[in-house]
């Protein structure tokens, strides 16, 4: 039987779940860069339009699509300072010969790096041919020279746009991969039920995964990306379902007693962390991905929910906890010991987002009852905390992006809960998802 009355539990559920000494960050806060890789200066690059090297119409089209999904994959990357598009030579080249490295390093452009290359419809495929220059080296420039053969259509070219980014960002960028054809899982009212749905990083390619007709939450991925745990209500109450990305069926996982809900896999995807009331007042319990060698981690007479395990260490947990009587985030040992509070400057603290180096975490913080929910992140070790977003609505469940430099969030900024992305700095935020209402949002790794 459960102790807690269900009224303040679905209260606090709602809080947590659906749209909870601070220092703005100032520019200079080094600390702070070089904790989420982006200390070093940013490097200066010029990104030509591949020019099809056919008046095929769909060859043009999809050169165009071809282009833009550079342009922004490296705009978005964050490490970059891209030389303003009418700044560039009006032909640009298209092979190693064609460079004439004055043009690149000479104002107003002052390159250090060139992207350049074509496209071709070959045997009915699209073929680029694609290179990074350093063109302060025209002794040895050539970084990245590559042939890619993708299918006439958008998706496989936008593919192997992401590609080509993502080898500019880990070549240039101290070796940490580029983000560019990862996935975000969500949550959508769009078809009228609470549903999840995956898409690009970019928000391109939305589609569904649930299709329950009930409420589907918290959508969590798997360390391999080939699993999606969430909150099901389709059988009345909270429970933990676990969706197969490769069967496209559902894996089986016990359905306990009471509510259950906010999963959280462990970092070698041995394990499940999430929020039982099976034994009465909400807790943490850890199980095998079947269910099995199930174990209750928290003891404390309260709501505890939404655990998320150090993806560094896998050694510790963090959690909510409204022990102390509001939502605090807490952190503890993965067998349950050693429980400390990690925010003691008071107000509303929840949604905690361990970031992939283990050195900070991300939440969303009402700092006073009259205040609005901000996202922050604080350095563990030190307790440090920057305030990311100011002045833009309701801002809440940050997760981080596998490279450490990105945030993917919430934000009703344009009237509507939408799912937005951003440096990790709180620079550079970019709307994903604009049909409906969209929130809860979670990076696959």
């Amino acid at each position: 039987m459960i102790r807690l009355p269900q009224a303040r539990y679905l209260l606090f559920l709602a809080l947590l779940l659906v749209p909870v000494a601070i220092r703005s960050r100032p520019d200079g806060q080094q600390w702070f860069e070089t904790g989420i890789n982006r200390g070093a200066p940013a490097i200066r690059i010029a990104v030509t339009a591949f020019p099809p090297q056919s008046t095929d119409s769909n060859l043009v089209n999809l050169t165009g699509e071809f282009n833009d999904v550079v342009w922004n994959d490296l705009d978005n990357a964050g490490i970059f300072d891209l030389v303003n598009k009418s700044y560039l030579p009006l032909s640009p080249p298209t092979g190693p010969g064609d460079v004439v490295f004055s043009k690149w390093t000479d104002p107003p452009v002052s390159a250090q790096m060139l992207a350049f290359g074509k496209t071709e419809l070959i045997n009915g495929q699209l073929v680029v041919t694609a290179y990074l220059f350093d063109v302060k080296n025209p002794a040895n420039p050539q970084v990245i020279g590559k042939r890619y053969v993708a299918t006439m259509n958008e998706v496989s070219t936008r593919q192997t746009a992401h590609t080509f980014a993502n080898e500019i960002i880990q070549t240039l960028g101290g070796g940490i991969p580029g983000i560019n054809l990862t996935k975000i899982a969500f949550v959508t009212n769009r078809t009228g039920h609470d549903e999840i749905e995956v898409m690009d990083y970019d928000g391109f390619n939305q589609h569904p995964i649930t299709s329950y007709g009930s409420m589907c939450l918290t959508p969590r991925w798997s360390p391999d990306n080939s699993k999606l745990a969430f909150t099901s209500y389709a059988s009345g109450t909270p429970q933990i379902d676990i969706y197969s990305l490769e069967t496209h069926h559902l894996l089986f996982f016990p359905h306990f007693k009471g509510l259950n809900t906010t999963p959280a896999w462990s970092p070698d995807g041995k394990k499940l962390a999430f929020c039982s009331s099976m034994s009465g007042d909400p807790q943490i319990y850890v199980a095998n991905p079947d269910g099995s060698g199930l174990q209750r981690l928290t003891f404390s007479p309260s709501v505890n929910i939404s655990p998320v395990w150090n993806p560094k260490t896998g050694t510790e947990i963090a959690f909510v906890s409204d022990r102390s009587g509001s939502p605090q985030i807490y952190i503890m040992n993965a067998d349950g010991s050693n429980v400390r509070r990690l925010i003691t400057a008071g107000g509303d603290a929840s949604a905690p987002s361990w970031s992939p180096n283990g050195l900070f975490m991300a939440f969303n913080w009402r700092v006073t009852d009259t205040g609005t929910y901000d996202i922050y992140v604080i350095e563990i070790a030190t307790g440090r905390i920057v305030q990311l977003t100011h002045d833009a609505g309701r801002n809440e469940h940050p997760t981080w992006a596998p490279d450490g430099r990105h945030l993917v969030f919430e934000s009703d900024r344009t009237g509507t809960k939408q799912v937005w992305m951003m440096l990790a700095d709180g620079t550079n935020p970019k709307q994903l998802t604009r049909q409906g209402e969209n929130w809860n949002p979670n990076w696959s790794n």
